[in-house]
């Protein structure tokens, strides 16, 4: 009876650590820092293969991926957003599921691995104009904004960052 009682607790105790910033550390025995959902690293795609992925997406389309990538840029404010680098000089974009957790503002350049669902959108031009000021551009970057632009999106609901 009391080993009944004492494993009980035991998967209680760790049933309730809390998800966001806790340090992980997988098989090549890189740590990582976690936030969201908690995923491995393994059988992540590379930056080519998502790629591929998002070429043959119209807008409306969703698919689950797990890849890993870099850290182009991330909102400045509070750290709701940031960009992934992608081969050809793309990039991915990325926000947060149900708004539930937000990365370091400072891990720009960092490697991520990053698991969510992936689409094409459309960003009006009023977005793309918030997305710039908080991104920190220029008045005449953020004025140069005269267009809607499609672009290759995601909706992360696990991430690791690289330490």
């Amino acid at each position: 009876m009391k080993k009944t009682i004492v494993i009980a607790c035991s998967i209680l105790a760790l049933a309730s650590c809390k998800k966001e910033g806790k340090e992980l550390t997988m098989k090549s025995d890189v740590a990582y820092a976690s936030y969201g959902d908690s995923i491995s690293a393994d059988n992540v795609l590379s930056k080519e293969d998502v790629l591929v992925t998002y070429e043959k997406l119209s807008q409306g389309d969703t698919v689950a991926v797990k890849f890993r990538s870099n850290i182009k840029a991330v909102c400045k404010e509070k750290g709701c957003w940031m960009n992934l680098d992608l081969p050809e000089n793309k990039e991915v974009f990325v926000k947060f599921k149900d708004y539930a957790f937000f990365v370091p503002t400072d891990s720009k350049n960092e490697e991520v691995i990053i698991s969510g669902k992936a689409y094409v959108s459309v960003e009006s031009i009023e977005d793309l104009k918030h997305y710039a000021k908080d991104g920190g551009k220029s008045q005449a970057a953020i004025d140069s904004i005269t267009a809607p632009k499609t672009k290759y999106s995601l909706l992360a609901d696990g991430v690791l960052i690289g330490k």
